[in-house]
């Protein structure tokens, strides 16, 4: 019979070990042996595309779109996105390849594959680059998120400013009826906010959906019925989400969000504050 006892943190946490894990598994594996195996040039061709892409099976045109995104410096999502946005409907993978050679091997140069592997391959490294390496795949890439997000608020906090001047809260818990919550902005203050403006930008890296949608439901959830929410967001990512931002343009339709902007729709956007200081008497 197991005898119960009654544990401590001091022991469990001095018998604490790393846990180690390899970050190469059959995938990459699959991609190193398929780069080792691209021969060096001075200049490569549309034939090295076809060679680098060849596959018999869904797994290995996935490790090709690898490689390609390796050479191009693309994340999986954004290969994704410029494959569909340019090839259109039909997919991306195999079976599209199979059956439209010529127009996906035309992407691909499009995309500048072609240059890309002429530059990767006759490059002269040195060790410093091997760091650098490992700082844009590790920090750069959570910062690179965190940038969306923080010019995407700049962009709106201009336009703010324009119409408001010094009339607003940035980045502040403001005060509802039913409670607290965080938004980007409180106009004319956090207290007693009339306007409310959200800004989330969304990429490979940037905001998450559920972190979006539920920042947004925070907020309908505590504000005045009759105080506005304005949400700004961009990123052509949405694209791969589309259902995920219908949920969003739905709670417009409802009267949950007042309007959504882009980048794109600055002048509607600043339109729409000049109008809002006027009803509400800021």
């Amino acid at each position: 019979m197991m005898r119960i006892v009654k544990q401590d943190f001091d022991g469990i946490i001095e018998r604490l070990s790393p846990l180690d894990a390899s970050w190469m598994d059959d995938t990459a594996e699959a991609i190193m042996a398929r780069i080792r195996g691209i021969q060096a040039k001075t200049e490569y061709t549309r034939e090295d595309i076809e060679d680098l892409i060849r596959a018999d099976s869904g797994d290995e045109f996935q490790v090709s779109l690898f490689c390609v995104g390796l050479f191009l410096g693309f994340s999986k999502d954004k290969l994704a996105f410029e494959l569909k946005d340019r090839l259109g409907s039909g997919g991306t993978g195999i079976k599209r390849y199979q059956q439209d050679t010529a127009t996906y091997l035309d992407v691909l140069e499009e995309l500048g594959l072609l240059e890309a592997m002429t530059a990767t391959v006759n490059v002269k490294p040195v060790w410093s680059d091997l760091l650098l390496e490992r700082l844009r795949s590790g920090r750069g890439s959570a910062i690179q998120g965190q940038q969306r997000g923080r010019n995407l608020e700049d962009f709106a906090e201009e336009t703010i400013k324009e119409v408001f001047g010094s009339l607003y809260e940035p980045r502040c818990t403001f005060q509802g009826v039913n409670g607290l919550a965080k938004c980007d902005f409180a106009i004319p203050c956090k207290q007693d906010p009339y306007i409310l403006v959200e800004a989330k930008g969304y990429g490979a890296t940037g905001s998450k959906m559920s972190d979006i949608i539920g920042d947004l439901d925070a907020i309908i959830r505590v504000k005045r019925h009759d105080a506005s929410l304005l949400f700004i967001t961009d990123g052509v990512t949405w694209k791969e989400r589309a259902n995920d931002l219908r949920k969003i343009v739905q709670r417009q339709n409802d009267g949950r969000i007042t309007r959504i902007y882009t980048k794109q729709m600055k002048d509607q956007f600043r339109a729409d504050l000049e109008t809002l200081k006027s009803e509400y008497g800021i």
